[in-house]
């Protein structure tokens, strides 16, 4: 480990050899992805977004989405919501060849959109794996961490202070 590195391939060589050539044959023997499916053919997925919690199941069907037991046009009266469901399925170029039942917890209207959102995106890349990157690049895999900031004591709110009395 003593000996003197004058370039970056030398450096990259001496890694590779130290490690026993282990770095370049994992990367080159990365296996595809299986799908992940149950007996009745259906792929599940969790997804989160503000205090919302939705649990997807998609299957092979017509392209009907049911939220907590209502056709979508009700649960989510808002076009601007029910847009926001249908964008995973433009994206992968799969509209109306899924059906999806999902419940969702928690949250307003808009955070249960996107939870439901982020859970269609999880299950179909679970479902049929090639459509994993498409949905990546449109950012629908990962999770939207901003939540409520909390109140804290001596405070209003999070971060308002209580009206300054002069006297």
């Amino acid at each position: 480990m003593a000996e003197q590195v004058n370039s970056l391939e030398e450096l990259g060589e001496a890694v590779t050899a130290e490690a026993g050539g282990v770095l370049g044959t994992e990367a080159a023997d990365e296996t595809p992805r299986e799908p992940v499916r149950d007996e009745q053919g259906r792929s599940y997925a969790t997804g989160k977004r503000k205090d919302a919690v939705a649990r997807v199941w998609i299957k092979p069907g017509n392209g009907t989405v049911t939220v907590n037991g209502k056709p979508i046009d009700t649960y989510f009266a808002r076009p601007v919501l029910q847009m926001i469901l249908r964008q995973p399925f433009q994206v992968a170029g799969v509209e109306g060849e899924f059906d999806v039942y999902a419940t969702v917890k928690g949250g307003g209207l808009s955070g249960q959109a996107g939870a439901v959102k982020h859970g269609v995106s999880r299950a179909l890349q679970l479902y049929n794996p090639s459509l994993r990157g498409a949905l990546k690049a449109a950012g629908f895999l990962t999770r939207d961490s901003r939540v409520v900031e909390r109140k804290k004591y001596g405070r209003a709110k999070a971060r308002r202070s209580f009206q300054f009395s002069k006297r």
